[in-house]
């Protein structure tokens, strides 16, 4: 060996130390289209909002939704005020049997909302602070025509339901000229029940024919069995129904099957 090839053992050492951090280095990789876009796919995109936008509610949700008020019609109210001497019944029902919900004094201003399915029947329906309740046409002054008010019974004006007793059931129902006869099922009341010892156990609302005119009439009962006059001629068809009145509220209705 020659000694211009040898090299110094110091110069040889670091020789070999650099080639072997050469090898160990980790090698670059070129940069590809295919290495962009998998960058790109691993990062999260953020929520579209035009989905989140127009996403359905759930339906359990609007299935356990609270029962809202009875709405108040809000076409065709009329003002008016009371005229009676001393204090005026507003009741539940359209009628002087219904039970009894509040008392309004003499000049009282009212907004009158609806009316009975029923051209006969004076009894308007009046907005209240708690309840709408019913009063008789004839003790207030109206500002304008009461048959222009809307009908809302039998319509969203209810009549509060009973907790406390199941409905009656209509036994028979039958013709004898223009006579009608409807017997029933009792249903006895608890001691303590009735709203005042005046008030009729059962309320029957018929819609019968009279003149060749269908009237609305609301019938009080302790009885089981009640009759009453339907002539014939009426183009609408009458009908009937039955409730059960105790003082937290009516059972029912049963509908009467009315006879030909």
């Amino acid at each position: 060996m020659n000694r211009s090839d040898a090299l110094p053992v110091g110069l040889f050492r670091i020789a070999a130390l650099l080639v072997l951090l050469g090898a160990c280095a980790p090698a670059q990789l070129p940069t590809t289209a295919a290495t962009t876009a998998a960058a790109a796919s691993s990062t999260p995109e953020p929520p579209s909002p035009t989905a989140t936008a127009t996403a359905s509610p759930s339906p359990t949700a609007t299935s356990t939704s609270t029962v809202t008020p009875t709405p108040v019609p809000t076409a065709g109210q009329l003002k008016a005020k009371v005229t009676v001497d001393g204090f005026l019944s507003c009741r539940y029902g359209p009628g002087p049997e219904y039970l009894y919900l509040d008392a309004l004094r003499k000049d009282t201003n009212l907004i009158l909302v609806g009316r009975v399915d029923g051209d006969n029947w004076n009894w308007v329906w009046v907005r209240g602070t708690r309840n709408n309740c019913w009063v008789h046409a004839g003790f207030i002054e109206i500002a304008g025509d009461r048959l222009s008010l809307p009908v809302v019974y039998p319509g969203p004006a209810r009549l509060p339901v009973s907790p406390y007793y199941p409905p009656t059931v209509v036994l028979t129902a039958s013709r004898e000229g223009d006579d009608i006869e409807v017997a029933w099922l009792d249903v006895p009341l608890r001691a303590g029940d009735e709203e005042d010892e005046t008030m009729l156990h059962y309320i029957i609302e018929v819609w019968r024919c009279e003149g060749g005119q269908q009237i609305f009439e609301p019938l009080a009962t302790n009885d089981t069995a009640i009759r009453f006059r339907d002539e014939r001629g009426c183009t609408a068809a009458s009908h009937g129904r039955v409730f059960v009145q105790e003082k937290h509220g009516f059972a029912g209705p049963a509908e009467i099957p009315w006879p030909p």
